[in-house]
């Protein structure tokens, strides 16, 4: 475990393209970023993307965000992000949310919908929840599959952070699997329960911020390290 004579060392998972940010906003707050994905994206296709027949789309992943801009024919009328997170992988593309629910779930997004939410395409993972589409009787796009990686090394961390159930199952799989987990959300931390690991924190907000002060209370509490400011910087 981490001790006051070093930093504490975070185990960063996500895909190597999006572990950047927060392995520069870990170092910010005085800890040891270990970039060490456990997911890669491949997209599905590249075929256009038509938004007209739609008076929603909605996208549930800063993944889906990147990969519906590529694909995208024309703006659409109206969008929704799920979270924070994916509403600023749009934005760097161009594309302006209407709707970023407080709650970063597919619940949350279901509910902050405005009734009636006329025709609605998901566009998110493969292997996604349905519950929007479901509700809404919506069209599913698949834009991308997560592949859950099998790293034959594990490095020696303190703690890490987890933002998907594909990374919670691949972390299962190796040697560090004993290591606390940080986790984004709720179908994550549950993800990861089922599997045996250790859920130390479970992030309030389900975004990066959140992450980042979710673990922030954890150094402090479980390890007795205090974090510098997690603010993102200016």
């Amino acid at each position: 475990m981490a001790s006051e004579t070093r930093r504490p060392r975070i185990a960063v998972t996500r895909t190597a393209g999006q572990a950047d940010e927060l392995a520069r906003r870990l170092d910010a707050m005085g800890c040891e970023p270990v970039v060490w994905p456990l997911i890669a994206v491949e997209p599905l296709g590249g075929a256009p993307v038509d938004p007209d027949p739609y008076d929603w789309i909605v996208v549930t992943s800063p993944n889906g965000a990147a990969e519906l801009a590529r694909r995208l024919t024309a703006p659409p009328r109206q969008l929704a992000a799920i979270g924070p997170g994916t509403a600023a992988a749009l934005r760097e593309h161009g594309l302006d949310p209407a709707l970023v629910p407080r709650e970063s779930t597919q619940e949350g997004l279901l509910a902050a919908l405005p009734r009636p939410a006329g025709r609605v395409l998901v566009a998110a993972a493969e292997g996604a929840r349905r519950v929007i589409v479901e509700a809404l009787d919506a069209d599913f796009l698949p834009l991308y599959r997560t592949i859950e990686l099998a790293p034959d090394v594990a490095p020696d961390v303190d703690v890490v952070l987890l933002a998907s159930p594909s990374a919670a199952r691949s972390l299962a799989r190796t040697a560090a699997r004993a290591a606390p987990v940080v986790a984004i959300g709720p179908q994550t931390a549950s993800a990861a329960r089922n599997l045996g690991l250790d859920i130390a924190a479970e992030a309030a907000d389900h975004d990066l911020e959140g992450l980042l002060a979710a673990l922030a209370e954890l150094l402090a509490d479980r390890f007795r390290l205090a974090t510098r400011s997690i603010a993102p910087p200016t």
